[in-house]
């Protein structure tokens, strides 16, 4: 890492990142577009790629959004774009782009898509379709809006108004365990919100898109309730053309909704039996490395797409291949401290194009019940999505993560 970004240099200005994944591929495509990425962070060495790949970084107060726009300000090179991979900062990145008179989406669409309840009630007077839900600010009335949904729609889901890979989302059949998964989101917490919402049956896919466009399909993998944990994708989904336009449809109609539109989106949606109903808009490139397995089915650079998208470039949106692929994610089963890890064979299987251990030699593991579980990937190639999924489930298999638990209590004599 380098505290001081070099004077004179077009800078690329990230505010926050990923810890892994598109947050360390922005900084690979800022320098492949003669730019130099720098990295605005309360804590930049939450970031192991920062300083494994020289990044230079400014420590900044991210919360603060007139801070965050004298630090571009006062960096030594022209600011030729401010951009952020992380949910939590996309807002405030494009505000600062606009006060430099730099390409961005509209930062007051950005806020209200990220603000859960304002983007549903959004979405509801436009007629786009999305489950039943309320705003809570106590247990109480989260309880008592549970029950409601609860008895009308059998199941009801329970998450924060603010977030991002699911965190914190539960699934719940009984009042008690709405109770549960609400303490967490609002006891104690001043101000606090939580949506409480009617529970959608259905597989589950996410819609791509850029610039209003559509780009690609993903089917989305969830693992066990009441948990909603993205175990893999594949891409492109393989759906019928009927069930293609109607999700790409509606897909088109929340960004319109919500005045999105400029720059990446990921918007998730269940496909019921009514037909697809709305989860999610994301106002940002998708997670879950879909960036990732969008470039190997058909050549597409998301995350380069959006680098220029903020430099004023024109982004490459032709594919230049037609496949399929498909990711699936090796997650931590236990707490504990990581004595080796080993990709194994992984790489060596048929049609594997990644095979990643992200835990390393003495990291300390804790189960959060969240994405950042997450210790491992296996990215997979294959004529089909079928063919590609097991491919990376039989791949995944391969990785390993020996740990050592916690020492065992010491229970003093009598």
């Amino acid at each position: 890492m380098r505290d001081i970004p070099r004077p004179g240099v077009p800078h690329l200005v990230l505010v926050e990142s990923n810890t892994t994944g598109s947050g360390r591929a922005f900084c690979a495509a800022a320098r492949d577009r003669g730019t130099e990425p720098v990295l605005l962070s309360r804590d930049p060495d939450r970031y192991p790629y920062v300083a494994r790949d020289g990044i230079a970084a400014v420590t900044v107060d991210t919360a603060d959004r007139a801070a965050v726009l004298r630090a571009c300000r006062g960096l030594p090179g022209p600011v030729a774009g401010v951009t952020s991979s992380s949910e939590y900062f996309v807002a405030t990145a494009a505000a600062a782009a606009r006060s430099l008179c730099l390409p961005a989406p509209d930062p007051h669409a950005v806020d209200r898509t990220r603000a859960k309840a304002r983007q549903r009630a959004a979405l509801a007077a436009a007629g786009v379709p999305v489950p039943a839900f309320h705003e809570v600010a106590s247990v109480p009335a989260g309880v008592a809006a549970a029950r409601a949904v609860i008895a009308a729609a059998g199941r009801a889901v329970v998450k924060p108004v603010l977030g991002s890979g699911s965190d914190g989302v539960r699934l719940c059949a009984r009042a008690d365990e709405a109770e549960s998964a609400l303490i967490p989101l609002l006891a104690g917490r001043t101000g606090a919100r939580a949506l409480v919402e009617s529970y959608l049956e259905g597989p589950e896919y996410s819609v791509e898109t850029f610039d209003g466009r559509v780009v690609g399909i993903t089917a989305k993998h969830l693992g066990p309730h009441p948990l909603f944990l993205e175990t893999g994708h594949e891409y492109p989904a393989p759906l019928p053309g009927v069930r293609e336009r109607a999700l790409a449809e509606t897909a088109l109609a929340a960004l319109a909704a919500l005045g999105l539109g400029w720059g990446p989106a990921h918007v998730e949606i269940r496909l019921t039996a009514a037909g697809p109903r709305v989860v999610e808009v994301n106002p940002r490139l998708a997670g879950g490395m879909i960036p990732a397995l969008v470039r190997a089915a058909t050549g597409v650079d998301l995350v380069g797409a959006a680098v220029d998208r903020v430099l004023g470039h024109r982004p490459g949106l032709a594919p230049d291949r037609s496949g399929a692929a498909a990711i699936r994610f090796l997650f931590a089963a236990e707490p504990g401290t990581v004595l080796a890890a080993f990709t194994g064979a992984a790489a060596d299987l048929p049609g594997v194009v990644s095979a990643v251990v992200t835990a390393r030699e003495g990291d300390r593991i804790e189960i959060t019940r969240s994405f950042r579980d997450r210790i491992g990937h296996v990215i997979a190639l294959g004529r089909t999505a079928a063919e590609a999924a097991a491919r990376a489930q039989e791949a995944v298999g391969a990785l390993a993560v020996l740990t050592a638990g916690p020492e065992p209590a010491v229970v003093p004599a009598d």
